[in-house]
């Protein structure tokens, strides 16, 4: 019997995440069958080698065209949204990461899409304090530190108490994604190398978690056959995904800026948490004087010291248990591939 073919839609599918989401897809080992794939992007066109990809154009702030992007689909995979929240304002991240994600649930609604695959964040769950080996049952946090992690923990919520008997949902909470193209942690970190003075916070000892984009999406892809087949464990949930044990933020990516061929000067440089969550505060205070006139978030902020100096762990036995994941590249692997994207840019 041959298996159904479906028609997919990938919003932010032009994006670090997305276009990892895509490459999946149509691998010729997917065990999702395709009949077509689209994929929605405020970006310029990437290129995708492929006849089963069409690329549109568009945002998913305006209703009417995700709308048309959902006209014909079996299936959504919604990664869209404003991850590099210090460039923005709250009323932009908010607007993008909720209104967007509402705008898609009613696209898919009035177009019947029956599935929906939402990318969310552990950050639904961060409240600034130390959080170990946790799972899925943590709740919500009450107070969020910035409009990126309410925005996410509210869209996360929306997503997953729609799902029905015709609207099959669930949501995913990747650690740190990192990987080729990687623009929010190595690239900043290779800067900071080229530019001669490279420093870390805190001590060294904060634990936290990653995963490898190309696992990331492979663990799309696998909730995503899990809804089609219709695993009834995973409609209407949310899943922590990692691929490593925890480690601490700087130390995991210095080994990566070194392979990569960048030198590391000083070679022990670590600030005090105590100085760097003050001079956060300062920057944000100078951001708060100037915004009459221009706005914008600086890059040392107290939330930056906070995430990478407090233990935040956990790991992905219930979607190993739910949808069978596990890593389909070994460490070894996605460093390879990583290090070598690298060398060549």
């Amino acid at each position: 019997m041959t298996e159904a073919k479906l028609n997919i839609l990938v919003t932010g599918g032009a994006g670090f995440l997305g276009r990892a989401i895509v490459n999946e897809l149509l691998d010729a080992n997917s065990p999702l069958g395709i009949q077509s794939l689209r994929v929605f992007d405020v970006k310029v066109q990437g290129e995708f080698n492929s006849e089963l990809v069409q690329y549109i154009h568009g945002d998913v702030c305006h209703p009417e065209e995700i709308n048309r992007a959902c006209s014909g689909i079996d299936l959504v995979i919604h990664t869209a949204a404003i991850v590099d929240w210090g460039t923005k304002s709250p009323k932009e991240v908010y607007q993008t990461n909720y209104e967007g994600t509402k705008n898609v649930i009613e696209a898919c609604k009035l177009n019947k899409v029956p599935m929906l695959v939402y990318t969310s964040s552990l950050d639904v769950v961060m409240t600034g304090k130390p959080l170990v080996n946790i799972d899925e049952s943590e709740p919500y946090a009450t107070k969020h530190l910035n409009m990126y992690c309410e925005s996410k923990c509210l869209a996360e919520q929306l997503v997953l108490s729609e799902n029905g008997a015709h609207f099959k949902t669930c949501a995913l909470r990747p650690a740190d994604i990192w990987g080729e193209e990687d623009p929010y942690h190595i690239l900043p970190l290779i800067q900071m190398a080229k530019g001669g003075l490279y420093t870390r916070i805190g001590d060294g000892t904060a634990l936290s978690q990653h995963v490898y984009s190309g696992n990331m999406a492979w663990a799309h892809v696998l909730v995503a056959k899990a809804l089609m087949d219709g695993n009834e464990n995973v409609r209407g949930k949310a899943y922590f995904i990692t691929d490593t044990e925890s480690s601490n933020f700087f130390t995991f990516f210095d080994d990566i800026i070194l392979k990569c061929g960048y030198k590391i000067r000083p070679r022990n440089l670590w600030l005090p948490k105590g100085l760097t969550y003050v001079l956060g505060a300062i920057s944000e205070y100078i951001a708060f004087l100037v915004r009459p006139i221009y706005y914008y978030n600086p890059k040392l902020s107290r939330f930056a010291v906070m995430y990478t100096t407090t233990d935040f762990t956990f790991n992905a036995e219930k979607a190993k248990q739910d949808f069978d994941f596990t890593p389909k590249y070994s460490k070894e692997e996605s460093l390879q591939r990583t290090i070598s994207f690298f060398k060549k840019r």
